[in-house]
């Protein structure tokens, strides 16, 4: 007969070896907090919950393990997770979900009676989250390596990044109730930080007499660790000056009280982050949570990258212990940051490659002094790699030529976004300037404004050439639109990564991504964060494995010849995924259509009634691309100012505009240009299709389709279905002009090779809300 105690007892002996960092306890709880949420926990659904090892760490309180252990293996887990008293997974998975509303727990579940037979599963049920996942193996684990495993998922890296974006915002309303200027915060933040590493400063600080004191022993300890750093004369003169207005801040250094409660909440807040999850640029989002408040350096065009992005770029130039990294538009050193933990994640805890990596192998160049003592702080923060950061310009010659002497073998950047295109240097200069400073065969990958990659004339087509004489373009990836959203920054941006020194060759093929969906969603309070934690479980490999293999994706990916006369991104040449075309999105249209004709009058009722009482079916036709010039004439429609419209008064005729609302019209009058029968597009906004049945009049960028074949209300509306697919194209910095429409293809089944026009038409009358249209 199976005996439970067997199983007990394998488990209890594995954990009493490190006894001297756990705390066992098995059945119930002396901690108050444990024993409360297991109340009401039990198995059965009536009483105490008795799991049979409850066990915490000395050194983390935070972290709960909680084991059900089974005799049988076949009792080990139930196909629904829900035989809570048979089995250990949906046992442990219960008492997980209870004590999650105060710690984070580890739910183990163990069966078997022989160490060689047992059965394990570990689940993460973090802190208030709405459900476990699955971690580690299916072994049982060191304290060690449970302690380490969890406070490294992502998961967790997850969770405490939002608290620490939570912590954040307070800690700016709390400045700025205190006045001390936006731009001095972040500063203050690094200066307390760097302090806080001397443990001299750390013991002390709390016992200094006066708020004077303290902030003029804050800034002799951080110059005294600098000096120590060797970071240079000129470095640390700078550094010094930076930080000086910390001892003449009328709140810092005269109210009793506050720098003290300053340092205390940073050290609690964000060094235990920094301690707790290594190679995280900080004070670069720190920076962006007080530039909500400041709009001096939005007009320089700093907009500093996503961490997510900066290890991306990591990736993508598969940086490695050997790599010498150049970023020659620094800012807060994030791609340095990303690139540094990459490096020294390949070199395997060799110390000897681990020192070099972070004295010879990191270089930044950054122009404005304060976000340069940012930049500096940064890197000592994160254990070196101070030295070879320049404050400068990148295009200073003597700057490029000590650069050029290190030979740097990848190159990140995000340029200066322009704010003044007639004097300001363009984005793409930067990158010409990286490039120059590598070695040859180098990587370079750069973030820059989407317009950089689609303008085919002026100074970026001359720039764009230069670059393809030179350098090899290797790839380019359409960026999320939202991507800068925590720095409040409005712009599309995308991605290049070039070849150095290796001018293009025609028959090359560039990779385009379409990677416009990170994951991320935004967040009150929070901004853009990876909610359910996508990005690092399935999107960025998506991304990454997509690239290396330079795979052909519909909807995804695309590999395409370009010169610097082409447009450089993913919209202008990738195939849209027609596999997600469904039912549903035929439906949608005809409910819209039908709507819009009687909430303006043009019918009496919407139903969803069909025309026809047959199944037609999308997938079993066959299909094919058309080009969209072969089946319209492609033309622009007359502009009529709205308030020319108005001398006509009310009518029966829409006027059609770029909104994407209403069948695109808005309001209806006596007067008309031009004739129904007819799709048009926005060619302002997204792109936006509809189907203009009657005679119309319309504002500018209202562009127009003339069928070249019969086309009636049914055929319209499943061309206007597909046409709108097409919309990911569009956006304000790529409008969907006529001589972009000629070039578009859109696919529908066919028939003898020709549009199947009689399917089309009796498909859509098929389909609910056809008889209300």
């Amino acid at each position: 007969m199976a005996n439970e105690r067997k199983t007990e007892s394998i488990v209890r002996a594995h954990f009493e070896k490190f006894s001297d960092v756990l705390h066992i306890e098995e059945q119930a709880s002396d901690n108050p907090k444990i024993s409360k949420l297991l109340q009401t926990a039990s198995k059965k659904g009536n009483g105490q919950g008795k799991p049979e090892f409850l066990i915490t760490f000395k050194t983390n309180p935070d972290l709960l393990i909680v084991i059900e252990c089974k005799a049988d293996i076949v009792k080990h887990e139930s196909p629904n997770r829900d035989k809570f008293a048979d089995y250990a997974v949906d046992g442990v998975l219960l008492y997980a979900s209870y004590l999650c509303k105060d710690f984070d727990v580890l739910a183990i579940a163990v069966s078997g009676e022989t160490t060689q037979s047992l059965k394990v599963s570990h689940f993460l049920h973090l802190k208030n989250e709405r459900k476990a996942i699955s971690i580690f193996g299916d072994q049982l684990l060191t304290a060690q390596n449970y302690l380490d495993g969890y406070i490294r998922s992502p998961e967790k890296v997850r969770q405490d990044y939002d608290s620490l974006l939570t912590f954040t915002k307070t800690l700016n309303e709390h400045l700025q109730s205190n006045k001390v200027l936006e731009s001095e915060r972040s500063l203050l933040i690094s200066c307390i930080l760097i302090a806080l590493e001397n443990p001299a400063f750390k013991a002390s600080y709390a016992s200094h007499r006066t708020a004077k004191d303290l902030a003029k022993n804050l800034v002799d300890t951080v110059a005294n660790e600098l000096d120590l750093a060797k970071i240079g004369d000129a470095k640390l003169s700078n550094l010094k000056i930076q930080f000086s207005f910390i001892q003449t801040d009328t709140s810092l250094s005269t109210t009793e009280g506050l720098l003290k409660e300053l340092i205390d909440s940073i050290d609690t807040n964000i060094n235990s982050f920094i301690k707790n999850h290594k190679y995280i640029d900080v004070l670069g989002q720190l920076y962006i949570e007080f530039l909500r408040y400041a709009n001096s350096d939005k007009g320089l065009g700093i907009v500093l990258t996503p961490p997510h992005i900066t290890e991306f770029f990591a990736e993508v130039a598969q940086v490695n212990k050997n790599s010498i990294v150049y970023d020659n538009c620094t800012g807060t050193g994030g791609f340095l940051i990303s690139a540094m933990k990459q490096m020294i994640a390949d070199a395997k805890d060799d110390e000897s490659i681990i020192k070099n990596i972070k004295a010879n192998q990191l270089i930044g160049v950054e122009y404005h002094s304060r976000i340069f003592a940012l930049a500096v702080s940064n890197m000592y923060i994160h254990g070196d790699g101070k030295t070879g950061i320049f404050n400068g310009s990148c295009f200073d010659k003597d700057i490029m030529e000590a650069v050029n002497a290190k030979s740097p073998t990848v190159g990140f950047l995000n340029p200066p976004y322009k704010s003044n295109k007639k004097t300001d240097i363009d984005e793409l200069e930067f990158i010409l300037n990286n490039l120059e400073c590598l070695a040859d065969g180098g990587k370079c990958v750069a973030i820059v404004p989407m317009q950089s990659a689609l303008s085919q004339s002026g100074k970026v087509a001359i720039l764009k050439k230069e670059l393809l004489g030179k350098h090899t373009l290797e790839a380019v990836f359409s960026m999320p639109d939202e991507l800068f959203f925590n720095s409040k920054v409005n712009v599309v941006t995308c991605v290049m990564v070039f070849t150095a020194h290796k001018a293009h060759s025609k028959n090359k093929k560039t990779f385009f991504g379409y990677f416009k969906k990170d994951g991320f969603e935004k967040r009150k309070n929070l901004g853009r964060i990876d909610v359910n934690g996508t990005w690092q479980k399935s999107i960025k490999d998506e991304w990454i494995t997509a690239f290396f293999n330079n795979e052909n994706i519909a909807g995804l990916s695309v590999t395409k010849s370009v010169t610097a006369d082409d447009e450089w991104c993913p919209e202008a040449y990738m195939e849209t995924d027609y596999s997600v075309l469904s039912n549903a999105d035929f439906i949608e249209t005809l409910l819209l259509y039908s709507s819009y004709r009687y909430l303006n009058k043009l019918s009496f009722a919407v139903s969803n009634a069909t025309v026809i009482n047959q199944d037609e079916k999308l997938e079993n036709e066959s299909w094919a691309f058309f080009n969209l010039s072969d089946l319209f004439s492609i033309t622009g429609s007359k502009t009529t100012p709205l308030l020319e419209l108005n001398e006509f008064g009310a009518g029966k005729y829409p006027y059609v505009t770029t909104k994407a609302t209403n069948n695109g019209v808005d309001g209806f009058y006596d007067y008309s240009t031009e004739k129904g029968g007819v799709l048009t597009l926005d060619s302002a906004v997204v792109g936006y299709c509809s189907y203009q049945e009657c005679n119309f009049s319309a504002s500018d960028h209202v562009e127009k389709l003339t069928p070249k074949f019969e086309m009636n209300k049914y055929s319209a509306l499943f061309l206007v279905t597909v046409i709108n697919k097409e919309q990911y194209r569009f956006s304000y910095g790529r409008k969907c002009s006529q001589s972009r429409l000629k070039q578009l293809k859109i696919k529908l089944p066919t028939k003898d090779d020709l549009p199947d026009w009689e399917f089309i038409e009796n498909y859509i009358k098929s389909l609910p809300y056809s008889g209300a249209i």
